[in-house]
């Protein structure tokens, strides 16, 4: 007890030299050699390339395309002009312009159809069957092709040459065993082309839907299911008292998902039709503008609303996963 007001004495002393130490202002050499600057000197040498990349490549040409969308200039940017708003006015007045974003709410639609058959072949998948796991990757394979692959596949399977003077097909080869006759799949109707690419579509991506709501049922509590078989529920009654509530983030996430890329489709309509017959999109349009048209301001404008679009979807996005963490 007699050495405790020396020890306490002692331990006063030396947080007053650690303070007074702090306080001693080191040379950037002294810091760069201490432990703290080290850490952060690797830090930011870790960070610098990819910084450099995002800025050099992402944040310097969206600048640049803010600034081109209020100017009337060429793909050469000879005699630009500032022209204000009128190229926004030109998006949103135009009908051409408009039906372009009309053609998204066909993969919308094709979206919730996708998700629907996604829940149900999740569901399936999640119970005891053989081969399971085989089932699973051919499921996902079509995910893991390149779009413009699966773009060439289905337009050899709807139409063979250019659909006028030969309407042949792999799919119109089916229908003729049964004595249907030939379809013009991609060029009789706007609406029979559109629902045809977002076959193409679906086929593509459903896998990816189905992979994760078969890894969202599987993380809902065993105990749950055991106690709706006690209680004798039946198929039904399960999927939507247990696994639909269990799912609710994931389901509405893909939802949000599927809205983005609805609104932002390009390579299956692009590939197979080059946005002809009322197929054109958003992005298909965009593009003709900027590039074959020539008209870069216009371009421009069209990319910053399909940004706008995309920045507005994925804060719903994040309002969901931040709502969902609460």
């Amino acid at each position: 007890m007699k050495n405790a007001p020396k020890e306490a004495t002692l331990k006063v002393e030396e947080k007053l030299d650690n303070i007074e130490s702090y306080r001693r202002r080191k040379t950037p050499i002294e810091w760069m050699a201490s432990y703290t600057g080290q850490k952060r000197m690797t830090t930011i040498l870790f960070l610098l390339i990819p910084v450099t990349l995002l800025i050099v490549f992402t944040f310097l040409p969206a600048i640049q395309m803010l600034i081109y969308s209020f100017q009337d200039r060429n793909i050469f940017g000879i005699g630009a002009t500032w022209v204000g708003f009128k190229n926004y006015r030109t998006i949103f007045t135009e009908t051409t312009y408009i039906l372009t974003l009309r053609t998204s709410l066909y993969y919308m639609v094709g979206s919730v159809v996708q998700i629907s058959i996604a829940l149900l072949f999740a569901t399936i998948i999640c119970t005891k069957l053989r081969l399971i796991n085989l089932f699973k990757g051919i499921i996902f394979f079509p995910y893991m092709m390149n779009g413009i692959a699966v773009a060439l596949i289905f337009r050899r399977f709807f139409q063979k040459g250019d659909g006028i003077t030969n309407t042949e097909g792999t799919l119109n080869s089916i229908l003729a065993m049964f004595g249907v006759e030939p379809i013009r799949w991609l060029m009789d109707s706007p609406v029979i082309a559109n629902f045809s690419l977002v076959f193409a579509s679906v086929w593509r991506y459903i896998g990816f839907d189905i992979i994760m709501f078969v890894a969202a049922i599987m993380a809902i509590a065993p105990e749950l299911i055991e106690a709706s078989d006690i209680d004798g529920a039946n198929a039904w009654q399960r999927f939507c008292h247990i696994i639909v509530p269990g799912i609710k983030y994931i389901l509405g996430l893909q939802l949000i998902l599927a809205i983005r890329g609805a609104v932002s489709v390009f390579e299956i309509p692009y590939v197979i039709t080059s946005g002809r017959l009322g197929t054109n999109t958003f992005v298909i349009q965009t593009m003709n503008i900027a590039f074959e048209s020539k008209k870069v301001g216009l371009g421009s404008a069209m990319g910053i609303v399909l940004l706008i679009i995309i920045l507005i979807v994925t804060m719903l996005q994040k309002a969901l996963i931040k709502e969902e963490r609460l």
